[in-house]
């Protein structure tokens, strides 16, 4: 069997975490160091309770912090919502290969852990309807193209994505946490393959793993921007139909505007994908509410297919 995607190529513990710190910033080298948690591409460390250093975990994610490292400056500054700012960026070196950052601390409780209910969800739709739309209207400076790519893992080449995700929903199956995968399946067909836009600044993965949430369940802000490129703002839109129901939806697309039928229907494509991908890794990383979640997502899709209005 081969190695789950998420594998680590590096894991550092605390202590590697706090002498490499401690190397290249002496300035921290008195403040504590705790876990913070780990995804598919980071290992996560909160230094003195105000900074967050994360360390790529693969080859792979290494260009993603070089993105968010040269992006996410200037676009803090014209978002609604806070993002991290990376303060203390390392160098790679002889005992860790690879660059790494420290960001100021993003306070908040990601919504995927909230236990937000549909009322609660529907008081998100504003406040994320116009962050995507600050995010989606971003100039494509210069500055910017060169910082950031265009979509590097073809989320919508659908003749590779769809039996992934296809073989993800018959693992969830297989493990009884998905009834029946053939209505996700007939959705999927009904997903236009015309191509993909290319022309809009997009988080690249948002959801409520990403969405950090108050104590009242209000966004407060937004991290994991690895994935940030320029693509289809159909990639941001897949969160209105996993994580909102009807009400919130519709309040949703009266703030943002209106978002054309094709992106539409692959917003909802990348939200079946989405969701299935993250049912898999929380099941078998024991994050129980991730699984949660993304299978309550999946259900809401089904559900009602989403519709607009």
């Amino acid at each position: 069997m081969s190695d789950p995607p998420w594998r680590a190529e590096r894991a550092l513990d605390v202590e590697a975490a706090r002498r490499l710190i401690g190397e290249q910033f002496p300035a921290l080298v008195d403040l504590s160091v705790q876990p913070y948690g780990f995804g598919w591409d980071n290992t996560a460390f909160l230094v003195g309770d105000r900074w967050v250093f994360r360390f790529p975990r693969r080859t792979i994610a290494v260009p993603l912090m070089e993105t968010e490292i040269a992006a996410l400056p200037g676009l803090a500054r014209r978002l609604p919502l806070a993002i991290p700012r990376p303060a203390w960026i390392g160098r790679p070196g002889p005992d860790y290969p690879w660059p790494f950052a420290g960001y100021r601390l993003v306070e908040g409780t990601p919504a995927f852990e909230a236990g937000l209910d549909d009322a609660a969800r529907s008081r998100c739709a504003a406040p994320l309807a116009r962050f995507l739309r600050a995010l989606h209207d971003t100039p494509l400076t210069p500055e910017l193209v060169a910082a950031t790519p265009l979509d590097p893992v073809g989320r919508y080449a659908f003749a590779t994505i769809v039996p992934l995700i296809d073989r993800r929903l018959e693992q969830l199956v297989a493990r009884g946490l998905l009834d029946d995968a053939g209505r996700l399946r007939a959705l999927i067909d009904e997903t236009p393959r015309a191509p993909a836009r290319a022309d809009t600044l997009v988080h690249g993965d948002l959801d409520g793993r990403h969405v950090l949430v108050d104590g009242a369940g209000a966004p407060r802000g937004v991290i994991d921007w690895g994935d940030l490129h320029r693509g289809d703002p159909a990639t941001d839109l897949a969160m209105v139909h996993g994580f909102l129901p009807a009400a919130g939806r519709a309040e949703f697309l009266e703030v943002y505007g209106a978002v054309p039928e094709d992106v539409w229907l692959r917003a909802r494509f990348r939200a079946i994908s989405t969701s299935g991908a993250v049912a898999v890794y929380g099941h078998e990383t024991g994050r129980e509410s991730w699984t949660r979640e993304a299978l309550a997502a999946l259900s809401r899709i089904v559900g009602d297919a989403a519709p607009r209005v």
